[in-house]
């Protein structure tokens, strides 16, 4: 599974990807995860098959949630309590939750 996240810079969901990583390789999933900026997002939405909003970008979410139909991906923004305790457990569970119902 490819998942793509999004902030302001790209910057600062950096060390949620890399827990989120890890939680993956802990339970032997092979799954591609990277942060991009809200500015770029259009250049890796057609990579992903799921995108998930910080919650500072989430006035993004009708814009990109649109273009998420478009191309058959969920959008929706991450949990503030998960994002700000960098839970990479638990955004994950979230991502598999919404490509996989």
């Amino acid at each position: 599974m490819n998942i793509l996240l999004c902030c302001s810079a790209g910057m600062s969901t950096s060390l949620l990807v890399t827990k989120m990583q890890k939680c993956a390789i802990e339970q032997g999933k092979q799954f591609n995860i990277w942060a991009v900026s809200g500015d770029s997002v259009h250049n890796h939405l057609n990579k992903a098959d799921v995108l998930l909003l910080g919650p500072q970008v989430r006035f993004l979410l009708p814009q990109l949630k649109k273009l998420g139909e478009e191309s058959g991906i969920p959008v929706e923004v991450i949990n503030t309590v998960h994002y700000g305790t960098c839970n990479g457990t638990e955004v994950l569970k979230f991502a598999e939750k919404l490509v996989y119902q």
